[in-house]
């Protein structure tokens, strides 16, 4: 075995010389990720990269690798609505963090939340739109260990409060605006399946917030469909549409295990609540 392995190496080596490449940089090219998902989510549709439709604003260097804040705008006056939002981190054990499917009260497209990073890697934002067209924007984040990183909270303190909904709502940027943001909390440790119990010595089962539902009456905001690439306690700001003073935001989300959580909050006017 060990003599099949160093007759690769050398091979590679001999392979790597005909190309005339530094030994570097085809090893960088053999480590990129993003090749491989562009085919397993894509299908390796055509994406148009860097277009501005779609800006991410991520942290250059993140201060906790499990809590990495990402806010994703989309510039409306630049193509047809938005079908959906699927964000990406390259390096991650399951790259596609969370996919966003908007509906027809999703008003303008401005979404923040929460990842964990596992290793030094290109985040991804990629939008597709009614025209089926995609387009993406990515950023590298300087951020480790964050899909192992130890729960926050004791097992016994998050299952007490494991399932508690809030809904935060701000007041709109202009009375002219025709969106309102708002944001969705949920208490749930969102295990990722790699995180140790620090006093039996074994691996936390994964247990996460799979799917999540925000509506206006009857009417979509959004879809959201997670795994463990999100952080503990799911955080989730959005844009939505208001129609009138008699309006109702809903949420229903739904984890790994079957647990169904449901919230309703009529729509507050004015100042932030």
């Amino acid at each position: 075995m060990t003599e099949l392995i160093a007759r690769r190496s050398v091979l590679g080596l001999v392979g790597v010389a005909l190309t005339g490449l530094p030994v570097t940089l085809v090893r960088a090219a053999e480590d990129d990720p993003w090749p491989g998902l562009h085919q397993d989510v894509f299908r390796n549709r055509p994406i148009s990269e860097e277009d501005g439709l779609v800006t991410l604003e991520a942290p250059m260097r993140a201060e906790d690798a499990a809590l990495v804040p990402l806010t994703v705008k989309v510039d409306r006056d630049k193509a047809s609505a938005p079908l959906s939002l699927t964000l990406l981190i390259d390096k991650n054990p399951a790259p596609v963090a969370a996919t966003f499917f908007f509906g027809e009260a999703a008003g303008e497209i401005v979404l923040s939340t929460r990842v964990r990073i596992d290793a030094y890697s290109n985040v991804r934002a990629v939008i597709e739109t009614a025209s089926g067209s995609l387009h993406m924007t990515t950023k590298y984040v300087k951020a480790s260990g964050g899909c192992s990183a130890p729960a926050l909270k004791d097992a016994d303190v998050a299952d007490q409060e494991l399932g508690k909904m809030q809904l935060r709502q701000f007041a709109a940027e202009s009375p002219a605006s025709a969106s309102r943001e708002a944001q969705l909390m949920i208490r749930h440790p969102n295990y990722s399946g790699l995180q140790m119990n620090q006093l039996t010595g074994y691996y936390i089962p994964a247990k996460f917030i799979s799917d999540v539902e925000v509506k206006r009456g009857d009417v979509s905001v959004f879809r959201m469909e997670g795994g463990i690439s999100l952080s503990a306690d799911p955080n989730i700001r959005f844009t939505y549409r208001p129609t009138g003073p008699d309006d109702v935001l809903t949420a229903v989300a739904r984890d790994t295990d079957g647990l169904l959580l449901n919230g309703s909050w009529p729509v507050k006017s004015g100042k932030e609540s």
